[in-house]
């Protein structure tokens, strides 16, 4: 199977997990909104900011283009000449970009605090899985990456994929953008949701949650916060398997169906809900107890 193939079903699957719940008639009579849609890393990604028309908004927009291409620059692993696909490629990137390196530290911290459970270092084991090849656990895991200002460095035979975590990293980043751009009600969405301020007409940004089917199963009001969920059987490898894997035996998470996960940081919060679907309730607790904002919205 290609990797353009699959990208494309990622894309579709992806899509229709956590969609904006719409903005009523009323309220969008009372202010005006601007709203941008796009893609990002293969997920389905949306803008919205309260106050402003949409040909008002189109300069902060298209510098959200930019920086959203910048990022995946960094992190895609289906763009050959990325920061990612490099390190994998060649074992080692100097000078990596210090976004790189953050995501890398918040990925350890998210490892240790998960009990090995996420870990990008799975990356040659979800290759396999997609391309149908057998393939034993990887040698080495996150905690064996040498990295710094100057360089990164892979055991031979590693390679990183930072797809459970970059999504609401970039999310992150365009709100923050967007916020330096003056911008206070808003909520971006690059595979996961940060909310800014709140919606015309008064209150937090509504947000739903929906089952890997695409039904709507949740809702909650979301307001200087961010909202990830992760589904396992969102996405189905050619094995019929989710494409969540637990990097502590290298099997197909299956505990939960939906998680979503609240976090000042959306970054935080892809990670965690990604790393809950690999856990029980008690360890899922214990991991959340190390980011004292994390909450756990939704569970089944």
């Amino acid at each position: 199977m290609s990797a353009r193939g699959f990208h494309r079903r990622r894309f579709l699957k992806i899509a229709a997990v956590v969609p904006l719940v719409g903005l009523s008639a009323r309220a969008q009579a009372d202010a005006p909104v601007a709203r941008w849609h796009g893609v990002a890393l293969g997920a389905s990604s949306q803008i919205i900011v309260a106050g402003l028309h949409t040909e008002e908004a189109e300069p902060i927009f298209a510098q959200a283009r930019d920086e959203i291409a910048r990022l995946e620059a960094i992190f895609s692993l289906y763009q050959n000449r990325s920061e990612l696909s490099v390190l994998n490629r060649t074992g080692r990137l100097v000078h990596p970009a210090p976004e790189l390196l953050e995501v890398l530290s918040l990925s350890r911290a998210v490892r240790e605090a998960s009990f090995g459970a996420f870990d990008p270092s799975v990356q040659p084991l979800w290759r396999a899985r997609v391309t149908g090849e057998t393939f034993a656990l990887p040698h080495g895991d996150l905690s064996d990456v040498m990295y710094s200002a100057d360089e990164i460095v892979l055991k031979p035979g590693m390679a990183l994929t930072l797809n459970g975590i970059a999504q609401g990293y970039i999310t992150d980043r365009i709100a923050a953008l967007l916020r330096c751009q003056g911008m206070t009600d808003l909520v971006a969405d690059a595979g996961e949701q940060r909310a800014l301020g709140h919606r015309p007409g008064g209150g937090g940004w509504r947000v739903g949650i929906a089952d890997p089917s695409g039904a709507l199963v949740a809702q909650l009001a979301l307001r200087d916060r961010a909202l990830a969920t992760s589904a396992p059987g969102g996405t189905l490898l050619p094995d019929g398997k989710g494409h969540i894997v637990d990097a502590r035996d290298g099997q197909p998470a299956d505990r939960w169906q939906t998680l979503s996960v609240t976090h000042d940081s959306a970054a935080v919060a892809d990670a965690l809900s990604t790393a809950a679907c690999c856990l029980t309730a008690a360890e899922m607790d214990d991991m959340l107890n190390h980011f004292p904002t994390a909450q756990l919205v939704y569970r089944t």
